[in-house]
């Protein structure tokens, strides 16, 4: 128990203190939250063959935004050594006087189990928004769209050795939005001013690698801290007001995020986990609108 409050008492410690690192963030494209990719996936239907999980999160963005959001998922066990997933997003910012909420995106893929320790995922990400969202006819930023609006393709790899679980994975967009925002639209009193302009947006892809060590901390509670390097490939590119292209400089780059999963099962059926993340190192330039000075996640799950 003491090992577990130090632990505990650490994470809570590096989220209070992300409130004071304003130049940091957590960027990802939505692929290190699903099933196949978290730790500790390989046991969450064992002697079941269906999973349904929910949960609601929150966290602060760039630029004094809030967001929240909300999912549902399903995890079928087809046999020892396949399985799919589901999953169905929403979220929602608010911050300079802009409230908006809306569907994000649909995450399907299959999982290969090749042996004990090595597991294979095949997905896809496809978006219920093409992040055209406007206020007042005039295009808002990305940071106020609920989906990056692009269909990616999904790949990843999971190994595990003893306890340490490593996962490696690909988010590759195949398709780009429709977002028309231009920073030079606004006046310069408004705070959008000062976002980065992504007309006609083509984003580049990102890979991830997540290290993870899960810790007993009696027969229903277990505690998993994890490091999440993400790196975004290329430098995104935007469309100006002269309808030239142009690089937004220092969007590629490393991202690196750190988790602490704390889980606790209520019976052999049902559990409940709680999930902070905060960022310790972050790309100069992030359009997206997926930077997150902090995040926690609260989710439920049944299994049937």
């Amino acid at each position: 128990m003491k090992i577990f409050k130090t632990l505990l008492g650490t994470a809570l410690l590096l989220l209070l203190q992300s409130n004071y690192l304003s130049a940091q963030g957590c960027s990802d494209a939505g692929f290190c939250t699903i099933n196949s990719l978290q730790p500790n996936n390989n046991d969450s239907i064992k002697a079941y063959h269906n999973q349904i999980k929910t949960g609601i999160f929150f966290g602060k963005a760039d630029n004094s935004i809030s967001v929240f959001g909300n999912y549902i998922e399903y995890n079928r066990q087809i046999n020892k050594k396949l399985g799919v997933d589901a999953k169905l997003t929403t979220l929602a910012q608010n911050g300079n006087d802009v409230s908006t909420f809306g569907l994000s995106d649909i995450f399907l893929n299959a999982n290969y189990q090749a042996n004990k320790n090595l597991k294979f995922t095949l997905g896809a990400k496809i978006p219920l928004s093409d992040a055209g969202n406007s206020r007042e006819n005039l295009p808002l930023p990305m940071d106020y769209q609920s989906s990056l609006g692009t269909f990616d393709l999904i790949v990843g790899v999971g190994y595990e050795i003893k306890k340490l679980q490593l996962v490696a994975a690909l988010q590759q967009p195949l398709t780009q939005n429709d977002n028309q925002f231009l920073a030079s639209q606004y006046p310069a009193s408004s705070a959008l001013r000062g976002f980065l302009s992504t007309n006609k947006f083509k984003r580049s892809g990102d890979i991830l690698l997540r290290v993870s060590y899960p810790l007993m901390i009696n027969s229903k509670i277990r505690l998993t801290p994890s490091i999440l390097p993400i790196y975004h490939l290329k430098n995104d590119r935007f469309t100006n007001q002269n309808n030239v292209e142009q690089e937004i400089n220092n969007s590629e780059g490393l991202t690196l995020n750190g988790n602490a999963y704390l889980d606790y099962e209520i019976n052999r059926r049902n559990s409940i986990q709680l999930n902070v993340g905060v960022p310790f190192l972050v790309r100069k330039s992030r359009p997206d609108g997926l930077t997150r000075s902090f995040i926690a996640n609260v989710e439920y799950r049944i299994k049937f």
